[in-house]
């Protein structure tokens, strides 16, 4: 149990780390130091910087999947899966906006199978993204807008919202969801 601990721990420091310095900048030298361990001990639980990297970012990508496959399955309105989606992203950001750093800066340093997984399931999550916004379209629930100009203005926003909420300590998450969600929706007029 210890040994899965120590593992968690390196992970979570890596993750802040990447946030503050980028990826490339990180060795594992750093972390170390960060655990205040030496470098050597680290490979007791891990085996490379790459292996964490592909730990941090698949695990969350998995999440935000996993979270728009029920959203997708569920049987709701258009505008409630939005709302849905709008509330996985603040889950997601509050709870873990070093590891959110990664998913949005780093995984192009993924290699081969890890990479082409995050790919898929980035590629998944989009098409069903797309899909939501277009049933909406179709059946009267939002304007008839260009959908990858709402994709975008809807995703762009929810893709960055850890630059801007890692900078709010205290914030309430409650209200976040409702403020935002209220915003990306229904605007500011």
């Amino acid at each position: 149990m210890k040994s899965l601990d120590r593992k968690t721990e390196i992970i979570t420091i890596a993750a802040k780390l990447f946030k503050e310095k980028g990826y490339s900048a990180v060795t594992m030298r750093d972390i170390a130091q960060a655990m205040d361990i030496k470098a050597a001990s680290l490979y007791n639980h891990i085996r490379s910087k790459q292996e964490i990297l592909a730990l941090i970012v698949i695990e969350i990508a998995e999440e935000f999947t996993n979270g728009m496959n029920e959203i997708m399955l569920s049987n709701v309105t258009c505008i409630q899966k939005i709302e849905k989606v709008i509330q996985l992203h603040i889950d997601i950001t509050v709870r873990d906006t070093d590891a959110l750093a990664s998913l949005n800066s780093d995984w192009m340093h993924l290699v081969d199978a890890e990479l082409a997984y995050f790919i898929k399931m980035r590629e998944e999550y989009e098409e069903n993204f797309r899909k939501i916004i277009m049933k909406g379209i179709a059946d009267g629930e939002l304007k008839d807008l260009n959908t990858e100009v709402i994709i975008f203005s809807l995703h762009s926003t929810l893709r960055t919202l850890y630059l801007w909420y890692g900078k709010k300590k205290g914030f309430n998450a409650a209200v976040l969801k409702s403020n935002m969600t209220q915003v990306l929706l229904h605007g500011i007029v």
